[in-house]
């Protein structure tokens, strides 16, 4: 299969008259050894149901279909979604195996098909909010990677006690273990974003508890990084009724309460929400 170049990126967009819209994130990937580049890493196979997020012109889509058994693309733009088949025909000639539906991701809810890998380059204004719904309504998701903005894959990949550390770095390991997985220079755009880009991996591992937990888990997690500066007993004063209480809390937990959260796993925080509040 022939995969999109930047002649043909800018021919399609050319076409459709499409001028890459900043509010939307939309930085088309115009190098195909790149897209082929992502998908091994993600180890994509032929039995996997590829989810992809923001598929744009199609570059990533196409190398997609190249691996997978079926790929469902999620396209928020009407002009991009509707064209996208017409893309997929032309350079793979059948769309039997390829699915595009134009919604907001951060709407969807339901799929045709359970995804088993997530393969994305994600929009750079709603990378995080996009990767933790995806994770939360399709557990049949094992694994993935997605490219985002370098700022942001640090703090997704970040480990406690750093700086990037903080609540996209816990909420995800909710559901999965993270980790950096290379950069990617601006030259592969069009246009070429003034941020650099990085790929992060997933790994989903076993659930740490039910949705009730979850939940608890996650105001606890906002409450702790609201103020990082702040240590966990004057932290979680509001969700306990004061410092005292957090601090009663906390101790039980096992958990030194002048810590900050930036020095928690996320087992530590479901400790502390297993207690009750």
């Amino acid at each position: 299969m022939t995969l999109l170049g930047a002649a043909q990126i800018r021919e399609l967009a050319e076409e459709l008259g499409i001028k890459p819209a900043k509010s939307l994130g939309q930085n088309f990937v115009i190098d195909a050894n790149v897209c082929r580049k992502i998908v091994r890493i993600a180890g994509v196979t032929s039995s996997d149901v590829a989810l992809e997020i923001g598929p744009g012109l199609g570059s990533l889509t196409l190398a997609l279909l190249e691996e997978a058994k079926s790929v469902i693309a999620v396209e928020i733009d009407e002009r991009l979604a509707t064209r996208l088949p017409q893309t997929v025909e032309t350079h793979n000639q059948s769309t039997a195996a390829f699915r595009v539906i134009h919604q907001d991701a951060l709407q969807l809810q339901s799929l045709p098909e359970s995804p088993t890998v997530l393969v994305a380059n994600l929009p750079y204004n709603v990378s995080v909010p996009v990767l933790l719904r995806m994770l939360e309504i399709f557990p049949t998701l094992k694994s993935g990677v997605v490219m985002v903005q370098a700022e942001v894959a640090d703090r997704l990949a970040a480990k406690p006690g750093t700086k990037e550390y903080g609540i996209p770095s816990v909420k995800a390991a909710w559901w999965a273990d993270l980790g950096g997985a290379g950069s990617i220079s601006r030259s592969v755009f069009w246009p070429v974003p003034g941020v650099d880009s990085k790929l992060v991996s997933f790994t989903r591992h076993q659930p740490l508890g039910d949705e009730e937990l979850r939940k608890k888990v996650f105001i606890l997690i906002d409450a702790a990084f609201a103020q990082r500066r702040k240590m966990l007993r004057s932290a979680l004063s509001s969700i306990y009724g004061s410092s005292g209480a957090a601090e009663e809390v906390l101790n039980k937990a096992g958990i030194d309460p002048t810590l900050r959260g930036e020095s928690l796993l996320v087992n530590d925080f479901c400790t502390i929400a297993r207690l009750g509040f």
